[in-house]
């Protein structure tokens, strides 16, 4: 089934009541999500693309943009989410490999996106603004407002998220309209969505955590969204009296915990705090709870596979731990090729019908990330139980205990620290450089550079940050780099990066 027929199963037969209430006091019903969704689903069908063709999108939140992804989905076509933050070496990237039949950017960036786009053989360039501004909106103004949703299976590609892997090359994973549809359903029985539920919701809409979790689970409830562009402590605080859902990053609890105005008397109506993207600290964990009487509720995915474990609703929450496998879903941990037993360390692999089905266009990486049984190795190291510094933790709850792949997640993002290397090396005067991820009480991990320079030469950490700060992504940018005479290796020549975070961690 289509994805957007079975969220549109959700949709409240009241539709003239509110589904978006955004920051600045606009309302948008449920017949207005439906109309524009039927207009730009019109347009992009009047596009005569070809079956399967992409739609890349890299344009700031607005309702808007989730129409955008709505209607690509009614339309039957591929959508492709960018993060807002990638510049044009990374947008180049993309646009070659996905080769999308539109690309829809922000008014302030099409300069710059239109001809890397034309480059590629896109022929249609659309702008989207946050203030309801942009050709998109203008082209689809004249167009009917009631579409049928063109019919897809299951099995039908339906998005295309790019990950970076630790070689520096992202990697398209592809979500079915099966991946994505089943997640929805689980979680909404899972966490309990309720008849009047509001979600409140910061996140950004690129990635798995804000669309395909938060929106998806609203949608499916027929729940109004109060939609705020990015996170901001006040405006949470200021609307979270009206709102019994929330989803966030570890960030956005420990800003609130920073507000003195953040007080039980602001949780009353809340019935689920929801946090993933990033290991929730212990420390945060406990002083929500203190502060609110809410128990956040942890949970782990990735892109490759959406929702995975969760905490349960109306069971006990551990912190520490992200719960336990979501129904459908089978996880297991294993190390030299056997299944580990409680607190034993090893390999989480996993398998389901919200697994992804490959790599874009990358069929030898696609085979080396699955088992010859046909579990996704995640990269991701855990164990079963165990104790953490919250205490003793059941026997079936899963504890993520590090990453095999050096990925650092910083402020909610993944940070692959070759792509970084890899900008420092080319840099003028750098001989070498290794980056790493050490604890930060707001983002959970921050990048750190720590750089060799060549011989002879004298290197400034601040110049260097502002030149990274012109090529990627700002939460790439590394928040330290550090000047050394030469980085610590082992016998076989390999960079220690365990001597590395033991050395500059603490700071």
């Amino acid at each position: 089934m289509n994805l957007y027929s079975r969220l549109r199963e959700g949709f409240p037969s009241d539709k003239a009541a509110c589904a978006i209430e955004t920051h600045d006091g606009l309302f948008y019903s449920w017949d207005d999500l439906e109309r524009a969704t039927a207009k730009m689903a019109n347009l992009l069908s009047g596009l005569h693309l070809p079956e399967g063709s992409r739609i890349a999108v890299q344009v700031e939140k607005s309702p808007e943009a989730l129409f955008l992804y709505l209607a690509t989905l009614k339309a039957g076509f591929v959508f492709l989410p960018l993060n807002t933050a990638y510049q044009g070496a990374e947008v180049q990237y993309f646009v070659e490999n996905a080769e999308p039949a539109v690309v829809v950017c922000s008014p302030k960036n099409h300069s710059w996106v239109e001809p890397i786009a034309k480059r590629s053989g896109c022929r249609h360039v659309f702008t989207l603004g946050e203030d309801r501004t942009g050709t998109l909106l203008t082209s689809c103004a004249h167009l009917s407002d009631y579409g049928k949703v063109v019919p897809r299976s299951d099995d039908d590609l339906a998005a295309i998220l790019y990950t970076s892997g630790t070689t520096g090359r992202s990697k398209g994973a592809m979500l079915s309209h099966g991946n994505l549809g089943s997640n929805a359903q689980v979680l909404k029985d899972f966490w309990a969505w309720q008849s009047g539920d509001v979600l409140l919701h910061a996140l950004p809409i690129f990635h798995v955590h804000g669309l395909f979790v938060a929106c998806h689970g609203a949608l499916l409830n027929g729940s109004k969204m109060i939609w705020l562009p990015r996170l901001d402590t006040k405006a949470l605080i200021h609307h979270m009296p009206q709102s019994t859902v929330m989803m966030g990053v570890p960030t956005f609890y420990v800003r609130l915990l920073l507000d003195p105005t953040f007080t039980k008397e602001t949780t009353r109506n809340m019935r689920l705090f929801v946090s993933g993207s990033a290991p929730l600290l212990t420390e945060t964990f406990n002083s929500f709870r203190e502060r609110t009487g809410h128990t956040i509720l942890e949970r782990y995915g990735m892109s490759e596979t959406v929702m995975l474990v969760s905490n349960p609703y109306g069971g006990p929450r551990v912190g520490g731990s992200v719960g336990v496998p979501l129904p459908g879903t089978e996880v297991r941990v294993r190390a030299d090729n056997r299944l580990c037993g409680v607190n034993e360390i090893g390999a989480i692999e996993v398998r389901g019908p919200n697994v992804f089905k490959g790599y874009w266009r990358m069929p030898e990486k696609t085979k080396e990330e699955f088992t010859p049984d046909g579990w996704f190795k995640t990269g991701d190291m855990g164990r079963w139980g165990g104790e953490t510094s919250a205490g003793p933790v059941p026997n079936h709850f899963l504890c993520i205990v590090g990453r095999s792949k050096d990925l650092i997640i910083s402020g909610g993002y993944n940070v692959y620290p070759k792509e970084i290397e890899s900008f420092i090396d080319d840099m003028l005067g750098v001989e070498e450089s290794a980056v790493i991820g050490v604890p930060h009480a707001d983002f959970g991990e921050a990048v750190v550079a720590i750089v060799v320079p060549k011989p002879n030469v004298e290197l400034n950490s601040e110049q260097m940050i502002n030149e990274l700060k012109q090529r990627i992504a700002n939460f790439k940018v590394p928040k330290r780099l550090i000047l050394v005479p030469e980085l610590p290796r082992n016998a076989m020549g390999k960079v220690q990066k365990n001597v590395l975070r033991e050395t500059y961690g603490a700071g």
